[in-house]
């Protein structure tokens, strides 16, 4: 009855040790490929829109972000001679409200940007423009100088208006 008990207890410490040493294996498999990259878009906005329709151009322009991610991700994937996979992750980046023209801002609901404080904007930010150019302090302002008459130009016309910018972030297998 020793003699069996011992074994048994040889036997069971054995594959006690196999199980421990299998479960401790290096193991060798590593991450599929993947591309990750940037969608962006811009949409119109009215400058006093409601919250439902901010939210429906939000939406639009997240759409339209995936779109230009999936034509990024594309491009990189043919350039580097892989072929682009499924999508892997989607993330919303959020957004922003901004307008252009003088003294426009922003007066209307702002969409669920998904990220409370990050990129949200309710008034553009201005840049002072420069009134008058100052000449470098190692070239002395020239003396009666003849001024040179230019043929005039046609400025653009700058439209003021409101614009929404939608970010996603987009991660796909590449093989």
């Amino acid at each position: 009855m020793i003699p069996a008990a011992a074994v048994t207890t040889i036997a069971l410490v054995a594959a006690g040790m196999l199980g421990v040493a299998s479960a401790e294996a290096p193991t060798t498999a590593s991450p599929p490929p993947t591309v990750s990259v940037q969608g962006v878009a811009i949409e119109p906005i009215e400058q006093s829109a409601s919250s439902a329709t901010a939210t429906t151009v939000y939406r639009q322009g997240m759409a339209a972000a995936i779109t230009d991610g999936q034509a990024k991700a594309q491009f990189l994937a043919s350039s580097a001679g892989v072929t682009l996979g499924a999508v892997q992750s989607i993330v919303e980046n959020g957004g922003y409200i901004g307008c252009t023209g003088n003294e426009i801002e922003y007066l209307g609901e702002q969409p669920d940007f998904g990220s409370p404080g990050v990129g949200v904007s309710g008034a553009p930010v201005s840049v002072p423009r420069a009134t008058s150019e100052v000449a470098p302090a190692n070239k002395p302002a020239a003396k009666h100088a003849k001024k040179k008459r230019k043929a005039p130009v046609a400025k653009r016309a700058s439209v003021a208006g409101c614009t929404l910018s939608a970010q996603v972030s987009l991660t796909y297998a590449i093989s």
